[in-house]
């Protein structure tokens, strides 16, 4: 138990033995010497030096002959048995104390520097030479725990208001806040928002590519196009019908990927709000509150994908329902080239006729797609990411205004563990700075 306190290294040790034993033996001059080697915070106490054989003395300890401490020696000489059965009080033994070290033919030299009173001034002394040693050390660590701990106070907030107008302040302060962070993922600030980009460059392109076109214009899918296009009534020129059905129906394909586009990048938004949310501190002292605001936002998303869907449709739709005339303009000009009206009929159910066919429809789909390619993510952009930037919360906005006092309290319940821990902090930092008042207080000059 006395080995747990002394180990300490700003506990002062006083090793007491008495001078009627061998020094050498002494229990606490051996533990002192196992935590304190250098004996430089042990000081020795010799007691009983009144009961010591006649003709034998303490000096050889007392000057440190025996057994050198950093610190002095001290003797003292307490109550007997006999004087406690008298009530002998402590002011008359530390009396009979001094007169025994003053006339004391052995110790007599050293009375000035013996006794319990003597011992009580100089470990006075030296508590306050330790203290003044280690008062800037103390100073610094009391001041770098208050700022720990304002730190903290900061990171866990301030009480909430009671007033309903703070509140609905404190409630925009913290949406604001979440708004921030989610538009520096968006700008760059914060990882994240690259992930659209990597949609529109690495996602769309790949998607476009797997469309089956080739086989929507095979030589059959063709010939079979054409000739249902032309019914009873074969073409006698250039199959009009044919080629608006062939490119209708191969445009009909880009649907998909623009709408993979969409929930691609819906995907990457609701992620970012979900991070958005980890990251934000501020809203962690409040899950409901938290837990409304990422549904608002989750819900805006929605919104925003259904509006950015219903646009890149619109876009495709657009391309199948009104073809380029020059398009068409080319194919008669095609058939003059050939030289022979005549032989065109009969080239008209010939490979090299269907062929064509198939290579112009394939000419007329590329470049609708390049056009997709860049219309595609700039409607995407549009509907659904400069949305979340300019307005991912506005909606939240219009619902809390209506929200009255109770309704405001019950978003801003907090964890009764964080309040606690609120509360703690808070006694912590007054008793430190208490701490470093008292201190400055003293002059310790």
């Amino acid at each position: 138990m006395v080995r747990s306190f002394v180990d300490k290294p700003n506990c002062i040790i006083l090793a007491i033995s008495p001078a009627n034993q061998d020094i050498a033996t002494s229990d606490a001059i051996k533990l002192s010497r196992e935590v304190d080697p250098m004996g430089e915070r042990t000081f020795g106490v010799l007691t009983k030096l009144d009961l010591m054989d006649k003709g034998t003395n303490a000096l050889d300890v007392l000057e440190g002959r025996s057994y050198r401490l950093q610190q002095p020696w001290v003797g003292v000489v307490n109550r007997s048995q006999a004087d406690i059965n008298r009530s002998v009080d402590m002011i008359l033994a530390r009396q009979k104390e001094k007169e025994y070290f003053a006339t004391s033919p052995d110790y007599g030299h050293l009375a000035s520097k013996m006794g319990s009173e003597y011992l009580a001034k100089l470990l006075s002394k030296h508590l306050e030479s330790v203290i003044r040693a280690r008062i800037p050390s103390i100073t610094s660590l009391i001041n770098k725990t208050i700022e720990e701990l304002e730190s903290e106070l900061d990171h866990l907030g301030r009480p909430v208001a009671i007033d309903a107008g703070a509140q609905l302040y404190t409630i925009l302060d913290l949406c604001r806040a979440f708004d921030r962070i989610f538009k520096e993922h968006l700008e760059g600030g914060r990882p994240g928002g690259d992930r659209i980009y990597g949609v529109f460059d690495n996602q769309l392109p790949a998607a476009l590519r797997k469309l089956p076109l080739d086989r929507h214009l095979s030589m059959q899918n063709v010939r079979k196009v054409v000739s249902e296009a032309d019914g009873y009534q074969p073409h006698l020129i250039a199959p009009e019908q044919g080629y608006r059905r062939l490119i209708e129906g191969a445009l009909n394909y880009f649907r998909g990927p623009s709408e993979a586009t969409v929930d691609a990048v819906h995907f990457v938004l609701k992620e970012l709000v979900r991070k958005s949310m980890e990251e934000c501190q501020e809203l962690k002292r409040f899950p409901t509150l938290q837990s409304t605001i990422a549904a608002a936002a989750n819900e805006a998303l929605e919104r925003f994908r259904e509006d950015s869907k219903k646009t890149v449709i619109r876009l495709v739709d657009m391309e199948a329902s009104y073809l380029t005339v020059e398009f068409f303009r080319r194919l008669p000009q095609e058939v003059e080239k050939g030289g022979n009206p005549a032989a065109t009929t009969v080239d008209r159910y010939s490979e090299g006729h269907f062929r064509r066919i198939g290579s112009n429809v394939s000419s007329y789909v590329n470049m609708v797609l390049e056009t997709l390619k860049n219309s595609v993510p700039k409607a995407v952009v549009y509907c659904q990411v400069k949305e979340a930037k300019q307005s991912l919360l506005n909606h939240f906005y219009t619902y809390i205004g209506k929200k009255e006092g109770k309704q405001l309290v019950d978003l801003l319940d907090e964890d009764p563990a964080l309040m606690e821990r609120r509360l703690q902090c808070a006694k912590r930092l007054e008793l430190y700075k208490k701490s470093r008042d008292e201190i400055d207080s003293v002059s310790w000059v």
